[in-house]
């Protein structure tokens, strides 16, 4: 579905949903790839491009729905707790907010970025309060292309976040990224195989750090 105005349809906020509830890895060839630390990551080819597309499901202990929730949206936060952000904020572009986020990549590599719209809403799914994210690449005039960096144009995520019933989060998170240029799709996907669950054990340090600095 074409994104309008800016905007993401409600049928993409209740799917996320619905994911946490019972995910939807039947009817095609999702492959579980790792279990680690209480997550599970599936993966199911692209024929496209030759990356997979990622689900990842699972529970991060002692840190709350809703300041898991803010902690992801919080964009200058993320600065100081995740070492590959260059880059990072967001920009008002012909009516709607877009976010401009340059990754640092690993020498001789160029580093990559973006220029996506995300858009956060709290939802009530028959009692159960849910915090969902969605995100996906775009293109507006006012960011250009840099010299020596690579545009990402294929980019989709989607974040669906409860509680465990305890002090912790039940996350789902959709992920595809196509990062371009000279890089071997078997280092793309080795990338994601050990940078998702990364990404969620910092995210989860800092839910921690958090706290204790407030």
């Amino acid at each position: 579905m074409e994104l309008a105005a800016g905007s993401f349809s409600g049928e993409q906020f209740r799917e996320a949903c619905a994911e946490l509830q019972q995910p939807a890895l039947a009817g095609a060839d999702w492959q579980l790839l790792v279990e680690t630390s209480g997550i599970s990551i599936y993966r199911l080819l692209d024929q496209k491009t030759g990356l997979y597309e990622y689900k990842v499901f699972g529970v991060l202990e002692d840190c709350s729905p809703t300041l898991l929730a803010d902690i992801y949206m919080d964009l200058d936060y993320r600065k100081q707790w995740d070492q590959y952000v260059k880059e990072l904020y967001e920009q008002e572009c012909n009516g709607q907010t877009v976010v401009y986020w340059e990754v640092k990549y690993p020498f001789p590599m160029s580093n990559r970025d973006y220029v996506y719209l995300r858009q956060r809403r709290d939802l009530d799914m028959e009692g159960r309060k849910i915090h969902v994210v969605l995100a996906q690449s775009t293109s507006v005039p006012q960011l250009v292309e840099r010299s020596g960096v690579i545009r990402v144009k294929q980019y989709k995520q989607s974040l669906a976040i409860e509680s465990d019933g305890k002090k912790g989060s039940k996350v789902f998170m959709y992920y595809f990224d196509n990062p371009g240029g000279q890089i071997p799709s078997w280092l793309i996907n080795w990338a994601a195989k050990n940078g998702v669950p990364n990404f969620l054990k910092d995210m989860a340090r800092a839910c921690q750090n958090y706290l204790k600095n407030t």
